[in-house]
């Protein structure tokens, strides 16, 4: 009876997934690993794709604190500099105090809180596009950077730091070492973190609801300013935590590195079925949107297309999902009209 009853829930669950954007975008991801395979013998490989996993970290983390924002209705793209904010404050009082993991984290995670909040009130309480004050705010938090740090790039790391984490290492056989590193673990925690605040949480369906219809959660009693401090403050956090991962991989910290970034970021969401309009997007897509443009542009350099060819294959590809997410947004509204 147990066993029955379980089949006659999963069948309806698997035909949601088969009719939703995350399958299909699955679909395309499979047909490009595979292609891409068949193509170089150096693309399924275990060294490139521990290779591909640890560099897309980085825009992987944002692309998770990013999605809760959009769900929510918003947009924020001064994450970059949030992140290089964080990043040189955390490092620059490490070197100086000599702190460790737990406080360089602590510290990152606050200002890119602080940071988050500020878009969080300029956008509730001045009633300011979203888009508008994270431009602005992008350009304010790295102009303060620049002037105070002067450009200088931070090379001496602590030890600890370097080295990093390294568990379970493993060894292939032509001797060529792999482990779970910072960049998989906190890849992974972020994601986990997110699921769970979106799915298993009565803010997460506080934030759907926000972003699904802002007014209607205002009659209904929703503290829309808190929930905007919330997501804003996550991404913040996010940011704060992603800008150490990327530090702790380059061996270094670059003030002007990491700004320009955030379009990859915001492209993988979008690619993973999140609606500019909000009240739209799942933790899923987001992680196949992050794989799918990772895969393209690494498989491209593999078979020898030129970098200028990868931007333009990568641009074509997001405006087809974006034109599928709205197509298929368009015929959902016009049935339940019909009905």
């Amino acid at each position: 009876m147990t066993l029955a009853a379980d089949q006659r829930s999963f069948m309806p669950a698997l035909r949601r997934f088969r009719r939703s954007h995350e399958f299909w975008l699955l679909v395309v991801v499979i047909v490009f690993c595979l292609g891409l395979g068949l193509a170089t013998d150096s693309f399924l490989t275990l060294q490139n794709l521990f290779d591909l996993l640890t560099s897309n970290a980085f825009v992987g983390i944002l692309a998770a604190g990013l999605l809760v924002v959009l769900v929510a209705g918003g947009i924020d793209i001064s994450f970059t500099a949030t992140a290089s904010v964080a990043q040189y404050v955390a490092l620059s009082l490490a070197l100086s105090y000599g702190l460790g993991w737990f406080a360089i984290f602590a510290i990152a995670g606050a200002v890119g809180v602080v940071c988050g909040l500020i878009n969080a009130i300029f956008i509730t309480k001045l009633r300011i596009s979203s888009i508008i004050v994270s431009i602005a705010t992008l350009n304010i938090f790295y102009g303060l950077l620049i002037f105070f740090s002067g450009g200088k790039y931070i090379t001496s790391l602590p030890k600890y730091f370097r080295d990093g984490v390294w568990w379970f290492e493993y060894d292939d056989a032509a001797g060529v070492p792999y482990a779970l590193n910072l960049q998989i673990l906190v890849l992974a925690i972020v994601f986990l973190c997110t699921w769970l605040l979106l799915n298993r949480t009565n803010v997460g369906r506080q934030i759907y609801a926000m972003g699904g219809n802002k007014d209607a959660a205002q009659r209904l009693g929703f503290q829309v300013f808190r929930l905007n401090c919330l997501v804003y403050g996550y991404l913040g956090l996010i940011a704060g935590v992603a800008s150490l991962v990327q530090a702790q991989l380059a061996q270094s910290v670059t003030p002007t590195v990491l700004v320009g970034k955030e379009l990859d970021v915001l492209a993988a969401v979008v690619l993973g079925g999140a609606s500019l309009a909000g009240g739209v997007g799942t933790v899923l897509g987001t992680i196949l949107g992050v794989a799918l443009l990772a895969i393209l542009q690494n498989g491209l350099v593999l078979v020898g297309v030129s970098s200028y060819w990868s931007q333009l294959f990568v641009g074509l590809i997001i405006l087809v999902a974006v034109s599928i997410t709205a197509w298929s947004e368009r015929r959902r509204r016009q049935s339940k009209a019909i009905n």
